[in-house]
């Protein structure tokens, strides 16, 4: 399918989007009042052709309203938004035909029909051509080692499996962009592994244009380039993975054994945080180089081992929340 952008050239565009919903509230046997909620306010940001985007944020921040919204679920308060140059509430039908959803805890398959059937079925729903349905689903199949499966009743799946199979669903119609909430959820190390990789040679050779929402930050590290985190319903960082780190004020760790015991390590642009026997623990900037700290060490000391532990996105995300 060749790819719609909007006007201004990106493929997703969000500005000033809001979202509120109106919850009653019990306050008596017999009384209650209406409250206004706000899910989403004044979030804005675009997503360009073939990017994999982070999506994150704590439970209530707004990210599942703001996917809803993006694939015409739910229609804005206020603000506009355009996906693949088309209008999600408005023009919903249309735009399925450019979009994948996949959503961990749910399934788009027939729980009762073999999988061969549940992408017979897809294929007549979006009227994809025989002959491009068959090779779409050889390819998919074989990259994600399904084949074995194919006449397998969805019931009797393992999550793992049944998640390829989801995967696969989402991708027949050839979209221009794939959503996925929560993917990897419940799947064990090996098929997180496969499953990212397949995502990975997805986007370098179709130009698949990925927006991941996920708990799970090794997800994050493993596919996006780029993150947008998401509080209160705004955006509070949107860039690049390594700036995230700069925001967050990381640190990066360099452990140096020493040859024997010593006082702590004192050297220019680090700081000595532990020590234990001839172990020590210095950290710096994430954003620092690491050289210029590595050669004053070994001038000054006798070094027997050294590494350097990067910094960890669960403590940068969780200092962004905190602030």
């Amino acid at each position: 399918m060749t790819s719609t952008s909007s006007a201004d050239g990106s493929l997703i565009q969000v500005r000033d989007l809001h979202r509120t919903f109106t919850v009653r509230r019990k306050t008596s046997r017999f009384r209650g009042v209406r409250d206004e909620v706000v899910a989403v306010h004044d979030l804005t940001f675009s997503v360009e052709v073939g990017e994999m985007v982070g999506y994150i944020g704590p439970n209530g921040a707004g990210k599942s309203t703001t996917i809803k919204m993006l694939t015409g679920i739910l229609v804005p308060t206020d603000g506009s938004l355009s996906v693949a140059g088309l209008d999600p509430s408005r023009q919903r039908t249309e735009l399925a035909r450019h979009l994948g959803v996949v959503f961990g805890q749910r399934t788009t398959l027939w729980w009762d029909l073999p999988l061969r059937d549940s992408f017979a079925v897809l294929q007549k729903i979006y009227r994809t051509s025989p002959e491009r349905h068959r090779a779409n689903l050889a390819e998919y199949v074989e990259l994600l080692d399904l084949g074995d499966l194919l006449d397998t009743p969805v019931r009797q799946l393992s999550l793992g499996q049944r998640m390829r199979g989801d995967i696969v669903a989402a991708l027949l119609h050839d979209p221009e962009i794939l959503f996925l909430d929560e993917p990897t959820i419940g799947l064990d190390v090996i098929s997180k592994g496969r499953l990212r990789e397949f995502l990975r040679t997805l986007n370098a050779e179709r130009r698949t244009t990925l927006m991941l929402t996920t708990h799970d930050l090794q997800d994050i590290e493993a596919l996006c380039d780029r993150v947008i985190v998401i509080d209160h319903g705004t955006a509070v960082f949107d860039g690049p993975l390594a700036d995230l780190h700069t925001q967050g004020g990381s640190t990066r760790t360099l452990v140096v054994d020493l040859v024997d015991e010593a006082p702590a390590i004192s050297v220019p642009g680090a700081v000595t945080r532990r020590v234990e026997g001839p172990r020590q623990w210095l950290s710096f900037p994430a954003d620092a180089s690491a050289a210029p700290i590595v050669a004053a060490v070994a001038a000054a000391y006798d070094v027997a081992d050294l590494s350097i532990q990067e910094p960890d996105i669960e403590d940068v995300i969780r200092e962004i929340y905190q602030r």
